[in-house]
């Protein structure tokens, strides 16, 4: 054994990491929490960069050979943002409704979209 690190009773353990059993593992899950949550922020941010791409591409005269398949993509990405705000329960707390990029009115989203329905905030 090296100097200094004694650990033939229990109480050595706790040595090396004072905090523990004290309360401090609550404060280092809620940091846990604030990471993951800022994490899936990111990532629904990059899902609202591909799909305002994907809205721009769709309203381009050079893209439109392929408009039904950038269509598809865009229904489908929209339905993947709304899955990830519920699953993810990734609400604006002060208006109680999900974090998304606002949608600009030309987005030819009306709400009659059978696979996008509006989410009802319970």
């Amino acid at each position: 054994m090296r100097d200094g690190h004694r650990h033939k009773d229990k109480r050595g353990h706790g040595e090396h990491g004072e905090h523990r059993g004290h309360g401090h593992h609550h404060k280092h899950g809620v940091q846990a929490q604030t990471f993951r949550r800022g994490r899936a922020l990111a990532f629904l941010e990059s899902l609202n960069v591909k799909r305002s791409t994907l809205q721009r591409q769709l309203d381009e005269p050079e893209f439109e050979s392929i408009k039904q398949v950038i269509s598809g993509e865009l229904k489908a990405t929209d339905t993947i943002i709304q899955e990830f705000i519920h699953v993810f329960q990734l609400y604006d707390l002060t208006h109680d409704s999900p974090i998304t990029e606002e949608k600009s009115s030309g987005d030819n989203n009306d709400g009659d979209d059978e696979a996008n329905p509006p989410i009802e905030n319970s």
